[in-house]
């Protein structure tokens, strides 16, 4: 399932690409004709994430509320422009390559404290090969993607825009320059204001839209009354939003907590570090669009943790293998019907 750093992501591709412009919404699919009629030609107005939801405004007062969930993923083509603060493939923002010519953007270049454009081309061939880092193929991983899309070889999709759909599309929105194309989400509605509102409010604080200490101590006083483990509560989007699977496990290991500990017997200290962590977490996910959670990588090492998910992660997907700490064996098991990795050496 995509977790919160990949939704901040999309997010900022529909604000560098949408807001601002009245595009053209359809269902291809034809399981959202009524709710695409609802937005067909209306100015978008803003974009913005909230853990793992997504919230688009559009003139009218309606909104297009969108959950990925398992399956989900947006894949954008066109003449796609990418937000200054997000990162190309291990490349510097505000540095990366344009096209397939080698130039770079960088300071003095004209429009450089604006949105970068980017070919299709040039920013959809990702460094891994579970294409975390795509900016123009964001969501569920790439081969899930494309066992339910079908997908056609990448070179066709950049012979005519718009492309023709491909697989179920839900939803399709088009302006005169990008195509977005949603493809299996668990939620793809219109709300109202209200309705946005109350949704929101279901939801736990999210480090990316924190404007001071409140959010902080939001998660702290929900967490500090669960009497669940810890690596359930960090599961909870009604506590905090955003965390899934991989940054539940990476986030306990970092913090050397065993994920069965009562979140209500932990020390406020505790629950704050774990706050400000992914806080920093989630800022470098949104920005590299990889979940890199070992710090203080450079040279060589940063550039196999690009490449490969085994070199960025402490626990992730790593059981039976000794710990790269402490050398006890990463244990497997599941915790509320989804597997845990841990190390029962640190994390005691």
């Amino acid at each position: 399932m995509p977790e919160g750093h990949s939704v901040h992501r999309i997010a900022r591709q529909f604000s560098a690409n949408f807001v601002g412009t009245a595009p053209e919404v359809s269902s291809p699919q034809g399981r959202f004709v009524e709710g695409a009629a609802e937005l067909d030609g209306r100015k978008m107005l803003d974009a913005r994430a909230v853990g793992k939801q997504m919230f688009l405004e559009f003139e009218g007062d309606l909104w297009l509320r969108i959950h990925l969930g398992i399956y989900g993923a947006w894949d954008f083509s066109g003449e796609v422009r990418v937000d200054p603060s997000i990162q190309i493939h291990g490349q510097t923002p505000g540095h990366s390559k344009l096209g397939q010519t080698g130039e770079h953007v960088g300071s003095g270049t004209k429009g450089s404290d604006a949105l970068r454009e980017r070919t299709l081309a040039a920013v959809d061939a990702p460094l891994d090969s579970l294409g975390e880092d795509s900016v123009t193929s964001i969501g569920a991983p790439r081969r899930t993607r494309v066992r339910m899309a079908e997908a056609d070889k990448e070179g066709d999709l950049l012979e005519a825009f718009p492309p023709e759909p491909v697989g179920a599309v839900r939803v399709r929105l088009l302006n005169e320059t990008v195509c977005a194309d949603l493809r299996g989400p668990t939620a793809c509605e219109v709300l109202t204001p209200a309705e946005v509102d109350r949704v929101i409010q279901r939801l736990g604080p999210d480090p990316a839209n924190a404007d001071g200490p409140e959010e902080r101590e939001r998660f702290v006083e929900r967490a500090g009354k669960k009497k669940t483990a810890i690596g359930l509560v960090l599961m909870d989007q009604a506590v905090v939003a955003g965390i899934g699977n991989v940054y539940r496990a990476e986030m306990l290991f970092r913090a050397e907590l065993d994920p069965h500990t009562p979140a209500n017997t932990l020390d406020r200290t505790v629950l704050e570090a774990l706050w400000d962590d992914w806080a920093h977490l989630l800022e470098i996910g949104i920005t590299v669009g990889q979940m890199i959670t070992i710090d203080g990588l450079v040279g060589d090492a940063y550039q196999k943790a690009l490449v490969d998910r085994d070199e960025r992660h402490w626990v992730y997907k790593l059981e039976g293998t000794p710990c790269k700490r402490c050398g006890a064996n990463i244990k497997l098991e599941e915790m509320g019907n989804r597997k845990l990795y841990w190390c029962p050496g640190c994390q005691t």
